[in-house]
């Protein structure tokens, strides 16, 4: 589906720091009301979850040195919060760029003065780290507009696993990352998967179950009962002979949810090299759909749809994106043996 165009009103992009020489100290203006979910909590903890983009030490750092003031007021990070106060931040963050821009392809579905909306394919992998410093989405947005290099993370307000493809939002002005991060923090985004999943489900639900890490395979997340609260919705949109093509909305945004959530359920995403257990096939299983199932490289997950507010507008926007060739091959496969 096509985005709704609108005028963005006047955003002045800051000038573009070199990108890969250190800038010096940059000012930052936040202003933001706790969410009324932060009732109870730590002021430095309700502080992090709307500024997820800044470690806690940065936090910590400027509610200490008197940079945050809530309602008028400072407070010590230790102090426990009632939800819905009034936060201001005056601050100074020292700006450095690591990431090298590239010149690599992207296919970029809206563009305005403040956003950036991104098809991202199966194999990019969102965030440079270890194993991966190059020839990541960050390197390709930089080399798309070096001005992100002021946004914290290349203005990516949200991620994907590398084998994931599908719809990421991207901010190109500090100011609209501030407000799409909170809006993310306030389940004010909404964002729509589509997963092929071994198992015929009888219909939709919801699975309400906290998500940590693994506590031996550290690259793995799990449900565990000391884990983040974690909710996942899904319904039925097209059953199979042993498999199922399910529509999935994220309440919230752990880490693998979807991925750890449908295995948990007993209906993993076909092609999971994580969560999903031994390629399992259908009993008389023709060569064809065998070789699909088998030879599917990655899980059959796809971002399909974004909605949300625009941070200048307040117009609301979505977008739509098609599925992917190896997703549709599966599911011509998945019909075919049906």
């Amino acid at each position: 589906m096509a985005s709704r165009r609108l005028n963005p009103g006047s955003i002045t992009n800051p000038p573009a720091a070199p990108p890969t020489a250190a800038a010096g100290p940059e000012f930052r203006a936040h202003a933001l009301r706790l969410p009324p979910e932060s009732a109870g909590l730590r002021f430095d903890q309700a502080l992090a979850r709307c500024l997820p983009q800044y470690s806690r030490a940065r936090l910590k750092d400027w509610i200490e040195t008197g940079a945050v003031q809530v309602d008028g007021r400072p407070l010590r990070a230790k102090d426990k919060v009632l939800g819905g106060e009034q936060v201001r931040i005056q601050a100074e963050l020292p700006v450095e760029v690591t990431v090298a821009p590239e010149a690599l392809p992207l296919e970029v579905l809206f563009k305005d003065r403040a956003l950036l909306v991104i098809n991202k394919p199966a194999g990019l992998v969102v965030h440079p780290g270890a194993g991966n410093a190059r020839h990541t989405l960050q390197n390709a947005l930089l080399g798309l507009d070096p001005n992100l290099a002021r946004v914290p993370r290349a203005g990516l307000v949200h991620r994907l696993d590398k084998d994931t493809s599908g719809l990421l939002v991207v901010a190109r002005t500090p100011e609209a990352h501030t407000a799409l991060v909170a809006a993310m923090a306030s389940r004010e985004i909404t964002r729509e998967y589509l997963a092929v999943c071994t198992g015929v489900m009888t219909g939709g639900g919801t699975i309400d179950e906290p998500i940590g890490r693994h506590r031996t395979q550290r690259t793995r997340m799990t449900v565990r009962a000391d884990g983040r609260p974690s909710v996942t919705h899904y319904r039925v949109v097209r059953r199979f002979r042993a498999h199922t093509l399910v529509r999935v909305t994220l309440e919230t945004g752990r880490t693998h949810q979807i991925r750890v959530h449908l295995a948990h359920a007993g209906y993993p995403i076909v092609g999971d090299p994580v969560y999903g257990g031994r390629r399992r096939l259908p009993a008389g299983a023709s060569p064809a759909l065998a070789a699909a199932l088998q030879g599917f490289p990655r899980q059959a997950l796809h971002a399909a749809r974004l909605e949300l507010t625009h941070p200048v507008s307040g117009k609301l926007l979505e977008w739509e994106a098609p599925l992917p060739q190896d997703l549709t091959g599966l599911l011509a496969a998945l019909a075919a043996a049906a």
